[in-house]
């Protein structure tokens, strides 16, 4: 997806004509004013949309109700630039499904100190206003995201920024399908959970299709269709000779590529936003989805190996979100550790799928022997993931209640080269260090798999969280694990008593 244009936010600005049409009017060109200023700013990724300021409660119904059925709209910023009495605003936000963030800010940033009059008083008056709204909607209890200051202030746009990512995300949830190729792993906990609460809770579908159907599919794509993934490939990668046209192992290319053309079919036709599968679910195919699964997701699809349908929604909604940024976001795994006293360090990977998206360098196509799933060697895109600050993701499934879990990490270059592994990898230090981060990732439940995020904020994870009523976890600098323990136990008594 190139950018995130066509969705729509809808600043909604409250008054009442106990001022006059006078200062109504006021109102409503400063609103104006303020909406064509965000559309202005490169930062800000999806448009702003000025609707007409709102004085009674039909209005306010009104806009709520539109903005339900409007597919484009994601949310709402929500100001009072006047006071606007809240009870005004109950019925309306007793039907609003769509996200909230309340700015509290106000038009002019200074006090006029030689001119200001009553005048000024009855137009500016978002400090008590805002206070008013904010009263009614912690008395409804309706999650939002509140944000302070003066409206041109960089930190305050980039907060809503923030918001307005997460929000594009949330709305991609909203009746999306995933598609399950086979079953889980077998006897695997974490990749589990209740596919019927996450369609109730989060918005999206997942449903198990049979290898068979896949099967029939990869069989039918065309040799037109393989060769131009094939030389696609070699314009792409540094392909290994083994693999190219003439060489021994060309054939596996081919059949590669005939791989990915049926999955993408199949994603296609279902209207699947992304997938998952499982090696001890390969009947009838030749070799595990490697650089398929690799290259649907650098094209958008989410993906998780073994089953994994909430990481594989997971990885969908956060490329949403991070649509026009640099940098990449991928399915990962926790693999194994380097315990070096003083530069301890995680090395993430998996067999064969990580998101080319993170890569540092041109990927390398290569060839080589899986030890596992008893199928052909499976053609894979080989690289190592940029170094820099990102995130480690998880989403989990306690029974009641989904929890998020986010660790900041430092992605490093490895000291060493690494000859004999043969897959796409990153390595970094996680925040506050690896005992502290890996204990306390442990308390939290975290799962072995990951989305692995470059570009995206701790800010915009938590607004999403709040979004879709996920517990949210963060692990970082300042973690430390007796008040990581508490933090988890007053989770669990406030979740429990509000299930």
């Amino acid at each position: 997806m190139a950018d995130l244009k066509h969705l729509e936010v809808w600043l909604l600005t409250g008054s009442q004509h106990l001022y006059g049409p006078k200062t109504l009017l006021q109102v409503q060109e400063h609103a104006d004013i303020i909406a064509a200023s965000l559309n202005k700013n490169s930062e800000v990724p999806v448009s702003v949309i000025c609707k007409s300021i709102v004085t009674n409660p039909e209005e306010i119904s009104k806009a709520c109700s539109e903005s339900n059925n409007r597919p484009s709209c994601i949310g709402l910023i929500i100001w009072m630039h006047t006071f606007s009495p809240a009870k005004m605003w109950i019925t309306g936000l007793k039907i609003l499904e769509k996200p909230i963030i309340h700015l509290h800010t106000q038009f002019n940033r200074d006090i006029p100190w030689n001119s200001i009059d009553m005048d000024f008083m009855n137009l500016n008056q978002s400090a008590h206003g805002d206070r008013e709204f904010g009263f009614i909607m912690s008395r409804m209890r309706i999650p939002r995201k509140v944000v302070t200051g003066h409206w041109q202030d960089p930190q305050l746009i980039y907060q809503i920024v923030q918001w307005m990512r997460a929000a594009a995300g949330w709305n991609d949830w909203q009746g999306a399908k995933y598609l399950r190729l086979g079953d889980n792993m077998r006897q695997v906990a974490v990749t589990e959970g209740d596919k019927v609460e996450a369609e109730l809770k989060l918005g999206y579908s997942v449903n198990t299709h049979g290898m068979g159907e896949l099967v029939d599919i990869i069989q039918g794509v065309s040799e037109t269709e393989v060769n131009d993934l094939t030389e696609e490939y070699e314009q792409l990668y540094c392909v290994m000779p083994e693999l190219k046209k003439g060489n021994n192992k060309h054939d596996s290319l081919k059949q590669a590529a005939r791989i990915e053309a049926g999955i993408k079919k199949m994603l296609v036709a279902g209207s699947f936003k992304g997938f998952t599968d499982t090696f001890e679910d390969l009947h009838g195919m030749d070799q595990l989805p490697g650089i398929a699964a690799q290259r649907l997701m650098q094209a958008g699809y989410g993906f998780a190996a073994e089953g994994d349908w909430k990481t594989a929604a997971l990885v969908r909604v956060m490329k949403i979100m991070a649509t026009g940024l640099p940098g990449g976001n991928s399915f990962m795994e926790d693999y194994t550790y380097h315990l070096e006293p003083g530069n301890e360090l995680v090395l993430g990977a998996h067999m064969l799928e990580i998101c080319p998206s993170i890569s540092e360098e041109k990927p390398s196509c290569e060839i080589h022997p899986l030890s596992i799933g008893g199928k052909a060697d499976p053609v894979r895109l080989v690289f190592s993931g940029r170094a820099g600050t990102s995130l480690n993701v998880s989403l989990i499934d306690l029974g009641e209640r989904f929890r998020m879990i986010v660790n900041i990490v430092e992605a490093v270059k490895p000291d060493h080269a690494i000859p004999n592994l043969p897959v796409a990898r990153v390595l970094w230090k996680p925040r506050p260090d690896l005992k502290t981060a890996c204990t306390a990732w442990i308390h939290a439940g975290g799962a072995h798999h990951t989305c692995f995020s470059q570009n995206l904020s701790v800010e915009c994870l938590e607004d999403f969280a709040t979004m879709a009523g996920i517990e949210f976890v963060l692990i970082d600098k300042n973690t430390d694990i007796y008040q990581f323990k508490n933090e988890l136990r007053w989770n669990d008594t406030y979740y429990r008593m509000n299930t």
